[in-house]
């Protein structure tokens, strides 16, 4: 007996550190590793999906958009829903973590210069037969002549990639660009000449008509 009485662990021993559950996570680096980075690039600088780190990006996409994205995903793309209610993991705290976080960590006020973006929701319908002339305008000298690739960048036609990728994440890209990828937002495609909202339209529009063709 004394013998055994020696082995005894004490009490305290036994007293296990708390372990967080999942849903109780809200640290923003510890959601962003775990939900965003495999797609949108550590630190958000960009990867399959485009950088949140952005400022460009974040100046034309407010908090609801980011919301809304984060939550629901994007329908008929590679973006997943994340929130609870639409059948993610995430509670609504975590979302609003993720987005606070997003916009406290890489958003930037005076990301545009003093220059006003295009909007980043279309006001109305482009129109894909002038879609074809901006193309030609402030596309062409990197994508081709026919946007099957050029010196400079790969195929914007390609069937794979307008496969996924929804009309609003065409406009987003012709609007905030991928730095990541060397494409430039809206002011620099052509030096000194920025695109309208009026071309940003056309231009979605004319993309859009280029995944019909080819399907």
């Amino acid at each position: 007996m004394l013998a055994l009485g020696a082995c005894e662990i004490p009490e305290a021993a036994h007293v296990e550190s708390p372990v967080t559950r999942p849903d109780q996570i809200l640290d923003f680096s510890l959601l962003y590793a775990e939900n965003c980075a495999g797609c949108h690039g550590r630190d958000g600088k960009g990867g399959l999906a485009l950088a949140l780190s952005d400022p460009v990006y974040l100046a034309i996409a407010d908090d609801a958009v980011i919301r809304t994205v984060t939550a629901k995903g994007v329908a008929g793309t590679t973006m997943p829903a994340f929130a609870q209610s639409s059948g993610g993991a995430l509670t609504d705290r975590q979302i609003e973590t993720l987005v606070s976080g997003i916009r406290t960590h890489w958003a930037k006020p005076d990301a545009l210069g003093g220059a006003t973006a295009p909007p980043y929701a279309a006001d109305s319908p482009g129109d894909a037969a002038r879609g074809a002339i901006v193309y030609g305008t402030w596309c062409s000298s990197c994508h081709g002549t026919n946007g099957r690739g050029g010196g400079r960048a790969g195929s914007i036609v390609d069937p794979s990639y307008l496969a996924l990728v929804s009309e609003q994440g065409l406009r987003t890209t012709v609007i905030a660009g991928r730095r990541d990828l060397g494409s430039p937002d809206w002011r620099d495609d052509v030096p000194g000449k920025p695109m309208s909202a009026e071309n940003v339209s056309d231009v979605v529009a004319w993309l859009t008509a280029q995944r019909a063709r080819g399907e």
